[in-house]
């Protein structure tokens, strides 16, 4: 009975230890997270992540093992927190090498800064790194895969104006204008009743039937004129041959 009490005690005991580990390390957890901030994830989701490993740490931590508890959770705390920004943080996935360099690069650049007294350039992050410059520079200029600038988005370059509002588009016209220069050497092959028949049906909307009341023909003549001119253009624009004179009178 008295072993039972003991050991409960004990158990009571060391769950309040854990606890005040925890509690005392959330800062640290916080720390950690902190370098990943506005980078496309919420910052309250990159926390709890980094507190969810601390518990785990805190749970596994051997105290037996001679290490200190500092030196063994911050190492998986951050790789918690890398791997939840890899894997969710990405709009436009680039190949995972970009990936793990980037995540590198969040790593030492700070860092490296602080040692230089400047912000490091990517053939200095390559060299801290042992990468290529050539993959450094890949990997940042992939960063704004994390989060792409809205195209609602103003900026001070023209100052009011939303970025999309100064991307290229197409003209109004354009297609039409394409449309006139494609068809135009077609369109002289063709005779007047030819020229006619297709004004009628795609530029004025007739009937079948108002156009055969026009050139003094049927309807199914009409149906059928149509069906071989469309055809016959359909193949000048296929093989450009331009050149040959309407059959139909």
């Amino acid at each position: 009975m008295l072993d039972s009490l003991d050991h409960e005690h004990d158990e009571q005991r060391r769950k309040g230890l854990k606890d005040e580990l925890i509690e005392v390390n959330l800062g640290v957890a916080q720390s950690i997270a902190s370098r990943y901030r506005h980078r496309g994830i919420a910052d309250e989701d990159l926390e709890q992540v980094a507190y969810l490993a601390l518990v785990r740490v805190v749970q596994s931590y051997d105290h037996g093992s001679g290490h200190d508890f500092l030196s063994y959770a911050v190492p998986s705390i951050r790789g918690e927190v890398r791997r939840h920004f890899r894997d969710q943080g990405w709009v436009v996935r680039p190949p995972r090498r970009v990936q793990e360099i980037q995540a590198q690069i969040a790593a030492a650049e700070s860092e490296l800064g602080t040692e230089l007294g400047h912000p490091p350039t990517a053939d200095e992050l390559a060299e801290r790194l042992g990468q290529s410059p050539p993959d450094v520079h890949e990997a940042l200029a992939a960063r704004g895969c994390f989060a792409p600038a809205s195209l609602d988005k103003v900026t001070g370059w023209v100052e009011g104006t939303p970025v999309g509002e100064r991307l290229g588009r197409e003209e109004e016209g354009f297609g039409a204008a394409e449309a006139r220069v494609v068809l135009a050497p077609v369109l002289r092959t063709l005779n007047r009743r030819e020229r006619r028949m297709l004004e009628m049906r795609f530029i004025t909307g007739c009937t079948q039937q108002e156009i055969a009341d026009e050139i003094g023909v049927t309807q199914m003549q009409v149906s059928r004129l149509l069906g071989a001119l469309m055809r016959r253009l359909r193949a000048d624009l296929e093989t450009g041959s331009h050149g040959r004179v309407g059959a139909s009178t």
